[in-house]
């Protein structure tokens, strides 16, 4: 019983959802369940979606099958388009699901299968919350990590870039600012060496790369296109949602991120699942480590980073992990046209360029140069710092921005949101703390990452002396209402820690 095509203007965030009337003769006859899987099929394509049940005919009428923007878009027909619809197979791997969830070990076969049919969509939002938080609870083990960031690698595209090394950079994440990626990419690539860098999009955060990066350039680009892009320039930063590399992770951060669970196995499958399916044989991975960071202290960051190596090691991927510092945050900006001018300063050599920025950047460029079999240990910082004097990493930086469709930016003014307050400091005495974690609600609150202009621009960092009333950073909202969310946020907690110079807690000297 074929049903008409009907587009339901609803943003269901990377879950296919199918809209019936509880009125259709089809819904009844067939015993649908709301929340149940249902296959969907029009013109020789097919895709799964979670089925809801509706009782307005405003959203879809007795004779029509409502599909989700996502939905909609993926199945590829006009509105109006008959559809037949009937009731999904159920996901192979449940059994080994509901072991896991007992809190048995899975095996590498019972983690591909299902991975598989999470990539395939076969899996309800109820199913996915239950493996992630099984996965949190059973604690997996190494070798489950293993098996779980192979199998995610295996699913959806492969890339081969005909050459060695291929280099990537990532950050676990937790630190505003932190644009290095924007920065060791054009030095890298200037070098001469490969780094096909995509990031994503913030999801939590006041700014991703791409965020940033969009900012300068479209980083949306067809998939063919991005491969030319890099052979021609040795390296870019695009946005990597479009790439299906390793899809079953998009999939589970979904999931992930609206439950606060980042736990150390899914974060290891997750990064290097997507590296391996993206090429990289060679990874630099930084560790930052603070009070307010994912990892708070050293003996933790040391466990991750066996963790790390034990997985990358039997990956194929050879992988050197940095520990760096991460008690506050990176650059003087947070939200993604403050980060653009930051790291903007720092290639064209600007006065007032962040040197934090600058110094990190500079430090993980040259552990990635090091990857170059030609380059002794050692001599990368030297050599990155060379690049970056000399403007040939900004030049590369350009070419990049070019070839990927440049915007226009003006960094002696750039377009910040108009609203503005700055907090003061409530005291006289010497900055010894501050809360990423406020700073970037607060960044969120006023708007950032869609309002692009909208964030945090800090005005003193740790160590810093500040007198009372003095301006320890300044908010750009885009409206008054959120410039009102962010000052209210503010007003309880500014992120700020003042106090006596002996008082500043440093996490270790190996920073």
């Amino acid at each position: 019983m074929p049903l008409a095509l009907c587009r339901v203007a609803i943003d269901t965030y990377r879950e296919n959802v199918a809209y019936l009337h509880r009125e259709c003769d089809l819904y009844r006859a067939e015993g649908f369940q709301a929340l149940s899987k249902v296959e969907v099929r029009a013109n020789g394509q097919r895709i799964l979606a979670t089925l809801n049940v509706v009782d307005d005919t405003a959203i879809v009428g007795h004779t029509q099958l409502g599909l989700s923007e996502d939905a909609f878009v993926l199945l590829g027909v006009e509105e109006g388009h008959p559809v037949s619809v009937s009731q999904a197979e159920p996901p192979v791997s449940i059994p080994a699901l509901r072991r896991k969830i007992a809190g048995e070990r899975l095996t590498r076969k019972d983690l591909r299968e299902i991975v598989h049919d999470i990539a395939e969509l076969r899996y309800s939002k109820i199913e996915l919350t239950a493996f992630v938080v099984a996965c949190e609870l059973g604690e997996l083990d190494r070798e489950e990590i293993f098996f779980l960031s192979d199998a995610m690698a295996r699913v959806g595209r492969r890339l081969d870039w005909h050459e060695h090394p291929v280099v990537d950079k990532h950050c676990i994440g937790g630190i505003p600012g932190n644009r290095t990626s924007m920065l060791v990419v054009p030095i890298v690539a200037a070098h001469g060496l490969l780094c096909p860098k995509t990031s994503s999009r913030a999801i939590t955060s006041p700014s991703g790369t791409a965020d940033t990066m969009e900012v300068l350039a479209k980083v949306e680009l067809p998939f063919d296109e991005l491969g030319k892009l890099v052979r021609t320039h040795r390296g870019c930063m695009a946005w990597g949602g479009t790439s299906e590399l390793s899809p079953a992770d998009d999939v589970l951060i979904a999931v992930e991120r609206p439950l606060s669970i980042d736990s150390p196995g899914q974060m290891v499958a997750s990064i290097l699942s997507k590296k391996v399916a993206a090429g990289s044989t060679h990874l630099l991975l930084d560790i930052p480590v603070g009070p307010h960071a994912k990892v708070r202290s050293m003996p933790e960051a040391r466990r991750l980073r066996k963790l790390f190596e034990f997985v990358a090691s039997r990956m194929g991927l050879v992988l050197d992990v940095v520990i760096t510092d991460g008690s506050q945050p990176i650059g003087r900006g947070i939200g993604p046209v403050l980060e653009a001018r930051d790291v903007m300063q720092v290639l064209t050599n600007h006065p007032d360029a962040p040197m934090d920025l600058r110094l990190k950047s500079l430090r993980l460029a040259g552990r990635m140069l090091e990857f170059d079999p030609d380059i002794r240990g050692g001599d990368g910082f030297g050599i990155a710092r060379d690049i970056l004097d000399s403007g040939r990493a900004l030049e590369k930086m350009q070419a990049i921005i070019r070839a990927q469709g440049e915007k226009p930016f003006d960094l002696e003014k750039p377009e910040l949101a108009p609203h503005q307050f700055e907090v003061l400091a409530p005291e006289a005495g010497v900055v010894n703390a501050i809360d990423n974690l406020r700073l970037a609600r607060i960044a969120r609150l006023a708007g950032a990452p869609k309002a692009r202009g909208a964030g945090v621009d800090l005005l003193a960092r740790i160590g810093d002396r500040v007198e009372q009333g003095q301006p320890l950073y300044r908010v750009h909202a885009a409206y008054r209402s959120e410039r009102s969310f962010a000052h209210q946020c503010s007003e309880r907690d500014s992120g700020y820690g003042i106090g006596q110079a002996d008082e500043i807690n440093r996490m270790n000297v190996e920073f």
